[in-house]
Parts: structure tokens; C-alpha cells; sequence
């Protein structure tokens, strides 16, 4: 394939949205950017920095503090993915918890924090090959991408592999938590004012409740493989 397209990943929480857009970009030896990271990134800044908390979302100062927030990615080859740095340090690990989980949903609903990151996704796809994965990645970071994909499932089937990646990672909570978690995720995703959660115009939705990891990248790859030949 000559022709290099940018390939836009969108859908609801835990549906293997990074999962194959990293075998996608692999396979591709395309760039891989997991907008879901940079909002995670923000979210943990929040939390250290008091901005965020059970009972408080002071969001004024965390638009105050959006000029001191420094995100990029670095490529692992020991992992074969570029991990999410925040002010120099990697914070790959510590964005994956459920507590991160908890906040991130609200942080994304602010306006401020959505413009800093779209227009930082938008410079690194400025050169197409790059595969981008996230909630408004068809809608609002590339609405011209070649290739939009929306991908949806159960809220139970996400929650079990959500409850299952967390148990391998040796955190400590219940399917319920987390069942509620992807609940309340969904519904703030899709009804925030800002960018909401939506199946872009063009969009071929995936429902991979039923599928394996492998059946999912071949018929998704199927679908690359077709918009580049239209090209």
C-alpha cells in the first residue's frame, strides 16, 4: 500500500479501541497516538494537583494550569508502543488505574482541555500515516479521515475485560465497581456539550462484543485495505 491514509478510531470505553489500533499502526508501520492517554495524563495532573477529587472539580485552575501541562509519547521497543510522558515523566502506568478511570470522563468534558489536545492531535497527523484512536477522533480531530471507524459493545462484555485487565495488573476491584464505572463513563461521553460521543458521517461501526482480537484486526484491515485501493 503506497498511499498513506489517516485512520480514525472512535467508540465507547473498553471496547479494544488501542488494542487494535496498535496492531493496526504495527502492521502498517503507521504512527500510533492513544488520545485516551492524553486526556488520562491530564486527568492524573489533576489529581496530584488537587484540581479533582470525590467530592470537588475545581476547573478553574486546571485551565490556569493547562500552559504547564507537557504530554508527548515515547516509543518502548521493549513494548513496541510509545508510552505517555506528563512533564518528563512516564506516567504510562499510573493513568491505567480505576481511579484514574473515575475522573477522566469529567475532565474531558471541559472545553479548554479538548482544545489544547485537539489541536496537539492535529499536528501529529498533519502527515497522514497514523492511526488515532478516542471519543471525537472522526468528529472533530479528523473529520476527512479516509478510514472512521466506530466501535461499540455490552456495557457487561466491556466491564468483564476491563475487571480482567485490572485483575492481571494486580489492582484490587470489583466487576460492579467497574461495571458502574463504564456505565457512568457512556452516559458522560455521550451527553456532554462538547464534542459527545457520536459515530462520525462515514463511519463503519464495529460491534466486536462476539469477536476475537484476530477478527476484529482482519476485518478491519480488510476495511484499510479497500479504502486504499479507492484512492
Amino acid at each position: 500500500m503506497s498511499k498513506k491514509i489517516t485512520i480514525a478510531i472512535d467508540g465507547f470505553s473498553s471496547t479494544g479501541k488501542s488494542t487494535l489500533a496498535k496492531q493496526l499502526a504495527k502492521h502498517l508501520g503507521y504512527v500510533y497516538v492513544d488520545s485516551g492517554a492524553m486526556y488520562r495524563a491530564v486527568t492524573y495532573f489533576a489529581m496530584q494537583n488537587g484540581c479533582v477529587g470525590p467530592d470537588f472539580f475545581d476547573k478553574q485552575t486546571l485551565i490556569n494550569s493547562l500552559p504547564f501541562i507537557k504530554l508527548h509519547f515515547e516509543f518502548n521497543p521493549d513494548l513496541g508502543f510509545a508510552e505517555m510522558y506528563l512533564n518528563g515523566e512516564n506516567v504510562e502506568a499510573a493513568i491505567r488505574t480505576i481511579e484514574v478511570s473515575g475522573y477522566v470522563s469529567k475532565i474531558a468534558e471541559v472545553s479548554e482541555v479538548r482544545a489544547k489536545l485537539v489541536e496537539q492531535q492535529q499536528e501529529m497527523g498533519k502527515d497522514k500515516g497514523i492511526v488515532m484512536d478516542g471519543r471525537d477522533i472522526g468528529t472533530v480531530v479528523f473529520p476527512d479521515a479516509e478510514l472512521k471507524v466506530f466501535m461499540t459493545a455490552s456495557p457487561e462484555t466491556r466491564a468483564r475485560r476491563r475487571y480482567d485487565e485490572l485483575q492481571a495488573k494486580g489492582q484490587e476491584v470489583s466487576f460492579e465497581a467497574v461495571l458502574k464505572n463504564v456505565v457512568e463513563r457512556d452516559h458522560i461521553d455521550t451527553h456532554r456539550e462538547d464534542s459527545p460521543l457520536v459515530m462520525a458521517d462515514g463511519a463503519i461501526e464495529i460491534d466486536n462484543s462476539a469477536l476475537t482480537r484476530e477478527e476484529q484486526f482482519d476485518a478491519v484491515l480488510a476495511l484499510v485495505d479497500q479504502v486504499s485501493k479507492s484512492l
